[in-house]
């Protein structure tokens, strides 16, 4: 593995740093604040091309390859992790419609995820009663005439209410477990398909979540992704692809973290020097410095293997745990860097604080990453 980026890799990082930087950064305290949902910045990434940068150009997509996409999507969680997150599901939803979909399919739905006035897409698999354990759930879908008509809920859908497509799982059959769930596809404004609240959450405040129920809500029979009762494949791959996602996000979050720790290290006095001259304070940069570079090396590499189609699923997995949980290490060190400034809304480390809390729990929690990661070398 060459660890020198290409020239158009090179340039994507450019651009998307130059983006996030101007655009992005200047609004991340606001829509922590405020809730707001960053749809026109939404809109400009995705006539940059970062909303579907795995997917062919027929489709809308910009194919720069799994790489740049996971250094651009560091490049915006660095500067607003809440973004970030919108990116890399929508940005898993197009590829899933791309690999599994039909040509037919691919030019109905692809377009409208990655581009158009909502261009976004939602990945709706967790329920109540499944969350780690998602083969358990329960909302079904049946054959009526020329449609299948879906019931049930889901519950913690990122950008839910915003999506122009949502890719949602459903039981098509009475046979156990995974062997009986199917894939659809359904689009904003169907009738039956009602939003429920938006969650008032700890971190990723700019990052809509809600529930969905689906009363009754009719599709056409050609919104079925892949095959009847073949869906938990697509969850399950889809998931791989998602977890060098959350750890890209994780990159960025502790590239941010240090940044500021660096700065502020520099500037505040105690006992009357630099309170970054102190060996704690640079045991704790050290510390920093090195697990991002780690946790770095682990995406890369797993985006990498995803690139050059080779098996990639437990690094994937590695990358996920090892970065999710270095990011709570390194924003944890931050706010204590900060000292009492740090516990105020006032520094942005208190913001990153909160948004890296949750990059251990979806996508599969650690302790899901660590059974993926376990079984394969068991079972190997």
């Amino acid at each position: 593995m060459d660890w020198n980026l290409t020239a158009d890799q090179q340039m994507v990082v450019d651009m998307v740093r130059d983006f996030a930087t101007n655009e992005l950064k200047p609004l991340a305290a606001h829509l922590d604040r405020t809730g707001e949902f960053p749809l026109e910045n939404l809109r400009k990434m995705a006539a940059l091309g970062l909303m579907g940068m795995n997917v062919p150009a027929e489709y809308g997509g910009s194919p720069v390859g799994a790489v740049a996409f996971s250094l651009a999507l560091s490049e915006v969680a660095r500067a607003c992790a809440s973004t970030s997150c919108t990116m890399t599901v929508t940005n898993m939803v197009a590829e899933a419609i791309n690999h599994f979909g039909t040509e037919e399919q691919r030019l109905a739905f692809i377009p409208k995820v990655v581009g158009g006035d909502y261009p976004i897409g939602s990945f709706c698999l967790t329920e109540s009663q499944s969350g780690s354990d998602a083969a358990a759930l329960s909302t079904k879908a049946v054959r009526d005439g020329q449609s299948w008509v879906l019931n049930g809920s889901k519950i913690f859908i990122s950008h839910g209410a915003y999506a122009s497509v949502l890719v949602v799982w459903a039981r098509t059959s009475d046979a156990p477990k995974a062997k009986g769930i199917s894939c659809f596809m359904v689009e904003r404004g169907t009738p039956g398909l009602i939003i429920g609240k938006h969650e008032d959450k700890m971190g990723l405040r700019g990052s809509n979540t809600v529930s969905l129920t689906f009363d009754n809500c009719r599709i056409p029979l050609g919104n079925l992704l892949g095959e009847e009762n073949g869906g938990f494949k697509i969850a399950m791959m889809a998931l791989d692809g998602g977890r060098i996602g959350i750890s890209s996000q994780a990159v960025g979050i502790m590239q941010a973290a240090l940044d500021l720790s660096v700065e502020y290290a520099k500037i505040r006095q105690q006992f009357g020097q630099a309170i970054g001259r102190f060996e704690a304070i640079q045991w704790m940069i050290a510390n920093m410095a090195t697990e991002l570079e780690a946790a770095r090396s682990l995406t890369l590499r797993a985006a990498w293997l995803k690139e050059n189609r080779q098996p990639f699923s437990q690094e994937a997995s590695m990358a996920k745990l090892y970065s999710s949980e270095a990011v709570n290490r390194a924003v944890k060190n931050a706010v204590q860097i900060y000292g009492g400034y740090g516990y105020t809304k006032e520094y942005p480390v208190e913001r990153l604080f909160r948004d890296a809390r949750v990059t251990t729990l979806y996508e599969g929690t650690s302790e899901i990453q660590r059974l993926v990661i376990a079984r394969q070398l068991i079972e190997e």
